[in-house]
């Protein structure tokens, strides 16, 4: 046990809380802070210019919390940028840190990211960000290789890995160091305003101090009437903005004469940026894809082949294959290839050494597929799912350049999860055998295994899913060199079916099968007459908002 004493931090910290037409929800993200203890001196919650109850809300809350000091804008700034910058100007602890009004700070988070920022003399502090979907609950780590282990960065080389993550909520700043830098967020209508700050913040190259802690928790709430910046990805004028947020922070690193944390920044934007918005473009219209095609190549122009290079497997092949294409087209294999996991849809040109994407484009080169490891290729599993004759799953484990056979697969574990579980409820391992091969996919393996699904129902209420459940399957596949790779299934394209099983347990199930947005198989089972009438029912709802 260490004998240093913890620093000490009492009234060290200043929490920023912005706030827009926000009056159900803001309430809980103040209550977090303050919740965080002493730490906290003061909790700044900047309105901006509200037009439901929020200034009432606040104002009441104000009152009965002396820690909490509200400012009202008389102009609504039009972005999260202004509103910020106010609270820093307002704020009167050495360290400040922001919060989102529909989010909420978790338990000791303020505490643990002041104190490794004293303990280290560290300017900045980061910790765990978690995105939580609502209103599952289901937490998922955001960038969760960054926050291991306790790290102290000092060095630009250092600080590249964290260009990743440009969330600017999940961290504690020093503000004599933000007010010896001019760092600030931009003013107005700038989207993806964070982007810039955090740019702006590792271009004077702090001391950072990383901890492991979740310090941040993300409220995702894809079903609400406004959503928020980074799920409104309909519209091309997002991505236009995301691409100039992006090229804003390149310039800020290399005006700063940080040329690594520039090529860093471009390397990110292959990787997450380019991959999230490339996998919904076959859902788009024409214009769009044509407007989003046009947008990109243009700012892919920009990049140094070895930014290109730098990228993980499927993003660079991404990347290569737009700079080649000059329109739209391969949208489902592109569409893919960006998802999580990737898969590489067929046809495979070219040989494992100078694999390319197609015969007509052979300066999209996708290099390294003879020498990636299994688990870092795209590889695709297909899969049927039949509800007839007691219910199995058929499945076809499909090759990529001879890279599977060289491994020789043998078997396959199928594990069935609860959406949120990371243990499975059920897993089952059978042993593969060869197919012949067909339309360019080089062969494969398959196997069947029996899906029984009230056992299922019955193993989802045991783990406390009542009502509608959701399950993943995913495959392990085991090869006779020793390597191994884990993936979900590949149901057929458009392929969604809805079948009613009589059950002796509940009388009836209703299943579901159908394709996640990445293109995974994924089934919803009912048990239960009220609970399949009442999945049906949100069904009809769903297509009744989508058509108005």
């Amino acid at each position: 046990m260490s004998t240093v004493p913890p620093p000490e931090t009492a009234g060290r910290l200043s929490v920023v809380v912005i706030v827009h037409n926000d009056e159900e929800l803001v309430g809980e993200a103040i209550r977090s802070a303050l919740d965080q203890g002493p730490v906290v001196a003061e909790v700044v919650a900047v309105d901006d210019c509200s037009g439901d109850g929020t200034a009432r809300v606040l104002d009441e809350l104000a009152a009965l919390h002396p820690r909490l000091r509200v400012v009202h804008r008389t102009e609504n700034s039009g972005g999260c940028g202004t509103p910020r910058n106010d609270g820093v100007r307002a704020a009167t602890a050495p360290y400040v840190m922001f919060l989102d009004s529909d989010d909420v700070l978790p338990a000791g988070a303020a505490e643990a990211l002041v104190a490794a920022a004293e303990r280290h003399s560290a300017p900045v502090a980061v910790g765990v960000c978690v995105r939580r979907e609502l209103p599952e609950g289901r937490d998922v780590r955001w960038q969760p290789g960054l926050y291991r282990e306790p790290a102290v960065l000092e060095t630009p080389e250092e600080l590249r890995p964290l260009v990743h993550d440009t969330l600017c909520v999940n961290k504690v700043y020093d503000r004599a160091f933000l007010d010896a830098h001019g760092i600030r967020f931009p003013d107005g209508r700038f989207v993806y305003e964070d982007f810039l700050f955090t740019a702006r913040v590792y271009a004077a190259t702090p001391r950072v101090a990383v901890i492991p802690d979740t310090v941040y928790v993300w409220h995702v709430r894809r079903t609400a009437a406004r959503l928020s910046i980074s799920l409104d990805r309909q519209g091309v004028s997002n991505w236009r903005a995301r691409i100039a947020a992006h090229r804003a922070a390149v310039e800020t690193f290399a005006e700063a004469g940080r040329t690594e944390l520039a090529a860093a920044c471009r390397t990110k934007f292959l990787e997450h940026d380019l991959r999230m918005y490339a996998r919904d473009l076959r859902l788009r219209d024409a214009a769009h894809r044509a407007e989003w095609w046009r947008i990109t190549r243009e700012h892919l122009a920009g990049f140094r082949e070895p930014e290109i290079a730098a990228a993980t497997a499927p993003a660079r092949w991404a990347a290569r294959f737009l700079l080649a294409a000059d329109e739209p087209r391969d949208l489902l294999r592109l569409s893919r290839l960006c998802a999580t996991p990737a898969r590489l849809l067929p046809p495979y040109a070219g040989t494992p050494a100078a694999a390319v994407w197609s015969d007509d484009l052979p300066e999209a080169r996708l290099d390294g597929m003879d020498r990636l490891p299994l688990d870092e290729l795209p590889l695709v599993v297909d899969a049927v799912l039949r509800t007839g004759d007691g219910g199995d799953l058929r499945f076809t484990v499909r090759d990529l350049y001879g890279r599977l056979a060289e491994a020789r697969p043998r078997t396959a574990e199928l594990a069935f999860l609860p959406r949120g579980d990371t243990e499975p409820a059920r897993t089952e391992r059978v042993e593969l055998s060869p197919v012949t091969g067909s339309e360019g996919t080089a062969g494969g393996w398959t196997a069947r295994v029996p899906v029984r699904f009230t056992g299922l129902a019955g193993a989802g209420r045991r783990r406390g899913r009542q009502g509608v459940q959701m399950w993943d399957v995913t495959a392990t596949v085991t090869c006779a060199s020793g390597e191994s790779y884990t993936t979900s299934l590949r149901p057929p394209d458009g392929s969604q079916r809805r079948s009613v099983l009589p059950s002796s347990r509940y009388g009836v199930l209703l299943v579901q099968q159908y394709a996640t947005a990445n293109g995974s198989l994924a089934v919803r089972i009912a048990p239960g007459a009220r609970d399949g009438f009442r999945a049906v029912g949100a069904r009809i709802r769903r297509l009744v908002r989508s058509s108005q």
